[in-house]
């Protein structure tokens, strides 16, 4: 089975999980250290004026080199209640919204002391509605990993969903893209909401466009 070596990170975005879908076996390395300006504590999606960054705010800051297993998440900022209220209102309308957002309010709703809980927590969730399913095992519990597995934990950063594409580039419904272009490669949540229970299918028929929205190379 191939695998990909992966940081372990919240709501991950559509070529994320076209990556572990087409790998079957995803480890999480959850001892590396925190890494600044990555995904690691951050997820994109799109909004009336753009593109919006949802930051889960950390105790001792993003410039700590804390093992991710061991950095806490600072609560003082309620980032959860902001979280859901943003995505409440930038979502509202989205064709699965109201599908979707009981569980995912519940989420929101729930402690988590440690980034690695939450981006935990938020990687079960999409798998439970979406149906897409792979083996996930940490570094520690696998030991080791196959030489030809695809490591992403440094390649793996924030770009092209920076960059809105022309509206007509849109490979699916997203809204505002309209007035804003189309942004492509955000967090899997800005694909659930407009395809729903078609997701699965999705990523697999386009597999070949999500595909070229990471810079880097991959092993498939």
């Amino acid at each position: 089975m191939k695998q990909v070596v992966s940081p372990l990170i919240p709501f991950p975005n559509i070529y994320w999980w076209w990556l572990a879908t087409e790998a079957g076996n995803v480890v999480f390395d959850t001892a590396e250290s925190f890494v600044k300006m990555s995904y690691r504590n951050r997820y994109y999606i799109t909004g009336a004026n753009g593109l919006i960054q949802l930051t889960v705010p950390l105790a001792r800051g993003r410039n700590q080199r804390t093992a991710m297993q061991d950095v806490r998440i600072d609560d003082k900022e309620r980032w959860q209640v902001q979280h859901w209220r943003t995505i409440f209102s930038v979502y509202g309308r989205a064709p699965y919204f109201e599908h979707y957002a009981p569980s995912l309010e519940r989420l929101f709703q729930t402690k988590f002391d440690r980034l690695v809980a939450f981006n935990e927590a938020t990687i079960g969730w999409v798998k439970e509605q979406t149906g897409i399913n792979f083996l996930t095992t940490t570094l520690q519990e696998a030991e080791e990993y196959n030489a030809d597995a695809v490591d992403i934990r440094r390649s793996f950063v924030p770009g092209i969903e920076k960059k809105a594409l022309p509206e007509n580039a849109g490979l699916y419904y997203q809204l505002f893209a309209e007035r804003n272009g189309f942004y492509p490669n955000l967090s899997i949540l800005d694909l659930l909401f407009s395809e729903g229970p078609a997701v699965k299918s999705f990523i697999k028929e386009h597999k070949a466009v999500i595909q070229n929205w990471q810079d880097h190379p991959t092993a498939f």
